[in-house]
């Protein structure tokens, strides 16, 4: 049986990506699948799949220090075949690994040095754009040296393509099923809802400010950014909002369930013009149109399947106009999610994505 060691020093042990998908298809076609995680908890053994957790440390550092450290002294004591890593930060333990003779894969979830030069906690823009230009040569450097790439998006598969031609796109789409809503159309509330990480650069303030505008509710689901709450709250538009915090999956597909339409309004930045998040693609599931940013990308998949609304990301009204027509009109509403579903059916789901994955991996054994 092929080990198989998929590490993470980032994400949670429940990681939609890493374990729902990732590491349960593995498990499910007769790989041994070990998955490194670091969040203080317990050892365990899980859907077919072996747990392991290194300890965290508080801070950004000591997590890229003494974190990727404990991965690297773990994923050795694994003595695996395959070595899967799914964050940037341990990339150079990527290559202590290939040095001891192992197959490395790197995954690839964003453009990272693209996605820093919106990162403002970092600096001034002049250090943001050098920070991201050593970024890219040191991830050209290690990634020509590992067995294979996998990228998140086609965009960010072309881009490693020029650097190994070993490079694979296996997409973020959902599970077939999962967020099914339960509840008929008409009995749906005028409610809107945003499912992810409630950020500046994610179209937190646009969205309370369009909400203000229709009137109708805007649930939340999601953990805020720091410093943004406050200035939020104070809005016109936060009468409207219900704030539900993080919520697990079962939880998303009752407020899918429960919502007219969501919304996805990032701000063009660099690393997110050609990005695919996967909440675009898990209202389609849950049978819910999108409003979504007017990006070229996004429109060619949600005009082409004719499954929501495009709008400018910066301009409220604009947002308020787009959900003011789903919710006024319940028909066009439904008939939009109905497509969305359709084309999850149809192609963007896990189980083509699966397909690949096994592809890939059998190639490499």
């Amino acid at each position: 049986m092929i080990k198989v060691c998929i590490l993470t020093s980032v994400h949670s042990r429940t990681d939609t990506r890493i374990f729902i998908k990732q590491c349960r298809s593995l498990a499910a076609h007769g790989y041994d699948v070990t998955l490194i995680v670091a969040d203080n908890f317990e050892n365990e053994f899980k859907e077919g799949v072996k747990i392991v957790d290194v300890g965290r440390w508080p801070g950004r550092l000591n997590r890229m220090f003494k974190t990727t450290s404990r991965v690297f002294k773990k994923a050795v004591e694994l003595e695996s075949d395959i070595y899967h890593l799914h964050d940037p930060e341990l990339m150079p333990i990527g290559l202590k690994l290939k040095r001891l003779g192992k197959k490395v894969i790197f995954d690839s979830h964003e453009d990272l040095p693209k996605a820093i030069l919106s990162k403002q906690y970092l600096g001034p823009v002049s250090a943001r754009v050098l920070l991201s230009a050593t970024t890219s040569l040191f991830e050209r450097y290690a990634c020509r040296r590992f067995d294979g790439i996998i990228a998140a998006t086609p965009f960010i598969r072309d881009k490693f393509l020029a650097i190994n031609p070993n490079t694979v796109d296996i997409n973020n789409y959902p599970m077939i099923g999962e967020l099914d809503a339960a509840v008929p159309w008409a009995e749906k509330r005028d409610e809107i809802c945003y499912v992810g990480g409630i950020a500046a650069i994610r179209g937190a303030f646009e969205m309370v400010e369009a909400i203000g505008k229709v009137g109708c509710g805007l649930l939340l689901a999601g953990n805020i950014e720091s410093g943004i709450e406050s200035r939020l709250r104070k809005m016109p538009g936060w009468r409207y909002v219900e704030a539900l915090g993080f919520i697990d999956r079962s939880g998303v597909q009752d407020v899918t369930a429960r919502s007219m339409g969501g919304l996805v309004l990032f701000h063009p930045e660099p690393n997110h013009i050609n990005a695919q998040p996967n909440k675009i693609f898990e209202y389609m599931s849950a049978g819910i149109p999108v409003i979504a940013s007017n990006f070229p990308l996004w429109k060619e998949i949600i005009e082409g399947n004719e499954c929501g609304l495009c709008v400018e990301p910066l301009d409220p009204k604009e947002i308020a106009a787009a959900i003011d027509q789903l919710v006024n009109n319940p028909n066009l509403a439904r008939s939009m999610g109905e497509n969305g579903r359709r084309a999850i059916l149809e192609k963007y789901n896990w189980p083509i994505e699966a397909e690949k994955l096994l592809k890939f991996y059998a190639a490499l054994v």
